[in-house]
C-alpha cells in the first residue's frame, strides 16, 4: 500500500526518489526503465515526479528492471556513517620504507577511487612503480612534512598542502619529518 496521506503505506516521496536515485545508479534512461519493466513512460514518470499511485506489482517489476531488492524502492535510504579511528583499519606496511598505508574507504561499485591514510617516518622513501593507466593520485598533508609527487619531481607538502599527480608513472612519498601523515586518494580515470 502506498501512503496518500493517512500512513500505513510507503511514501510517494520516498518511493519517487528511489527510483529516480536507482534509475541514476543503473545509468539507464527512463524510456530504458520502463521498457524492461513492461509499464508505460509515463507511468513512470509520474512515479519518480511522486505523483503516481504504483501497485505492488508495478514496483516488483520496476526492481527487477532496475536489479535492486523491493524494499530499497519503498524504505527510506538511512545514511551510511563509517568511522574508523587512528590506529584501526587494515594497514599494509611498506617493504624497504617506514611507511603504511591504511585502507579508510574503497572504491564502491561505479566509483573509481580508493582513499588511504599514510602514515610515514623519515628514512628511505616509498617508492611506488607505476599504477594502471589514467591514476591519479591526491595527497593532502595532515602532518609532518614531506616530498610526495613524481620521482623526478617531487614537491614537498606541509600541513594543508595538497598536490595531484600522474600514479600510472613512477612516484615517491618520503617523510621529512617524524610522524609525517597524509591522506591519498587514488583515483581511476
Amino acid at each position: 500500500m502506498v501512503d496518500n496521506g493517512k500512513g500505513g503505506g510507503a511514501p510517494l516521496d520516498v518511493i519517487a526518489a528511489s527510483l529516480r536515485r536507482e534509475r541514476h545508479r543503473a545509468g539507464l534512461s527512463l524510456a530504458e526503465v520502463a521498457r524492461r519493466a513492461g509499464i508505460a513512460k509515463s507511468t513512470l514518470s509520474q512515479l519518480e515526479s511522486g505523483t503516481g499511485n504504483p501497485s505492488v506489482e508495478t514496483l516488483w517489476a520496476l526492481g527487477v528492471a532496475l536489479d535492486v531488492p523491493f524494499a530499497h524502492l519503498v524504505e527510506p535510504t538511512r545514511p551510511r556513517v563509517q568511522v574508523i579511528r587512528a590506529g584501526e583499519g587494515p594497514a599494509v606496511p611498506a617493504e624497504h620504507a617506514d611507511y603504511v598505508a591504511t585502507l579508510l574507504a574503497s572504491c564502491p561499485p561505479h566509483a573509481r577511487r580508493d582513499l588511504y591514510l599514510l602514515t610515514a617516518e623519515p628514512g628511505r622513501p616509498r617508492e611506488s612503480d607505476p599504477h594502471m593507466p589514467g591514476v591519479i593520485e591526491h595527497v593532502v598533508l595532515c602532518a609532518g612534512r614531506a616530498l610526495a609527487g613524481l620521482t623526478e619531481e617531487p614537491v614537498e607538502l606541509a600541513p594543508g598542502d595538497y598536490t595531484a599527480y600522474p600514479g600510472d608513472v613512477p612516484h615517491v612519498f618520503k617523510a621529512l619529518e617524524p610522524a609525517t601523515m597524509a591522506v591519498l586518494i587514488s583515483e581511476h580515470v
